[in-house]
């Protein structure tokens, strides 16, 4: 295998592992165990609540490496000389290596977000979007018909049914969570996800009215959804600054979101879904932007807020994040009064969105529980300590790191 595979297979993305638990409860380390190698996953974490109570086995496609072979050949011309399963929760996922040359991803959908076609079509044009406009997405490859996904209706041997299929170019790189995170790389970090959101203002497709994603739990417009998840907290004291929090989201954010400014969020601009090669100063270049699962219409502040926040979580010292992120943001991006007044509220929510739809994840799957509490413990310190710290010691701490790393440039 090329050094290009073998980077890549430290590309543990959203695909294989569920992304309720993903948003923050599972450790590289784990991860790195599992072995996985897959990426482009579109969302797991909504339709978690819709799949729960149904039967997985009907819902998620088992197609054999002869079937994935034939269908290769059969939508895109292409003949494989090596087919891999990689892990996915409830969707199937195939790492293809054709002897025409390339690397690719094929991913089959499970048949229940197979019928949310014009959802995934959105995505997949928002990927190639960026492709063309610069920044390192994956793209799909068309099928001999030209399209660029396939509703294939196939037996797997429970009845026939329909699944999304599509093929993905094959990023190299190891996800940013395996790196340092060095104040340039954090720079470039919130460089690369200010431009990939005016980037993604720009699109246009006649369907972008599916990302108005009304009530959507993941989204930083929604926060007040929490309320009603937050049994999963009682008796632990933890429930009270998830409370606190979600007053001062109401007071002091909502009021405020008629002038904030409008655009199309990625939305889980994480750890795991931001790829790394080395770059000629011995440092890391971002090289990948994965999972677009997540995408909604929102405000060029959601993004910032999420991006602070998942890399505060793989940093040894989280509060030193913040500053640098927002030097890179700001080269593209300055942000307005409103929104710098409200950056420290909306990365508190997000530490809370993560931390209760984590723990709600613990009533559907309480296999999963022992170790679930465990790795989350840090994401649990971080809000404790920036909750503690108080809005006015964070902003100061970001806002002056941010102008000197800026006055470095």
């Amino acid at each position: 295998m090329s050094m290009g595979n073998h980077v890549g297979n430290a590309a543990i993305e959203a695909s294989v592992v569920p992304s309720t638990l993903r948003k923050w409860a599972w450790s590289s380390d784990f991860l790195e165990n599992l072995n996985l190698e897959s990426y482009g996953h579109q969302g797991w974490r909504h339709r978690k609540d819709t799949l729960a109570g149904m039967s997985m086995k009907h819902a998620k496609p088992n197609f054999s490496q002869s079937q994935v072979s034939e269908m290769v050949k059969k939508l895109f011309n292409l003949t494989p000389s090596e087919i891999r399963s990689l892990p996915s929760y409830d969707d199937q996922n195939f790492y293809v290596a054709p002897v025409e040359g390339g690397e690719y991803v094929l991913k089959i959908m499970n048949s229940e977000d197979s019928k949310n076609s014009t959802l995934i079509e959105v995505q997949t044009h928002a990927m190639s979007f960026l492709h063309q406009n610069g920044l390192p997405a994956q793209t799909a490859v068309p099928t001999t018909t030209g399209q660029l996904m396939s509703l294939e209706e196939i037996n797997c041997g429970y009845g026939c049914q329909k699944y999304l299929v599509r093929l993905l170019t094959y990023l190299p790189g190891t996800t940013i969570s395996k790196v340092p995170l060095t104040p340039q790389l954090l720079y470039e970090t919130g460089k690369t996800a200010a431009r990939m959101d005016t980037i993604l203002q720009k699109m246009e497709h006649p369907h972008l009215s599916v990302l108005q994603r009304e009530e959507f739990k993941w989204s930083l417009s929604y926060v007040p959804i929490l309320e009603t998840y937050l049994s999963v907290l009682d008796g632990d004291p933890l429930q009270e600054v998830v409370k606190s929090v979600i007053h001062q989201y109401k007071t002091s954010v909502v009021p405020k979101y008629s002038i904030f400014r409008k655009c199309i969020n990625h939305g889980d601009f994480n750890d795991l879904n931001v790829l790394v090669q080395p770059d000629e100063s011995d440092g890391y270049r971002i090289s990948g932007i994965l999972d677009f699962g997540d995408m909604s219409s929102g405000y060029y502040i959601h993004d910032l807020a999420i991006t602070i926040m998942y890399m505060m979580n793989e940093h040894p010292c989280p509060l030193e994040v913040g500053g640098p992120i927002l030097a890179g943001w700001e080269s593209i991006l300055p942000l307005s009064e409103a929104e710098k007044d409200c950056l420290y509220v909306l990365v508190l929510c997000r530490f809370c969105q993560s931390l209760v739809f984590a723990r709600y994840s613990v009533t559907l799957q309480p296999e999963n529980a022992e170790y679930l509490m465990i790795s989350s413990k840090k994401g649990i310190h971080v809000l404790h300590h920036l909750w503690k710290l108080g809005k006015e010691h964070v902003e100061r701490v970001w806002f002056q790191s941010a102008a000197q790393v800026s006055d470095m440039k």
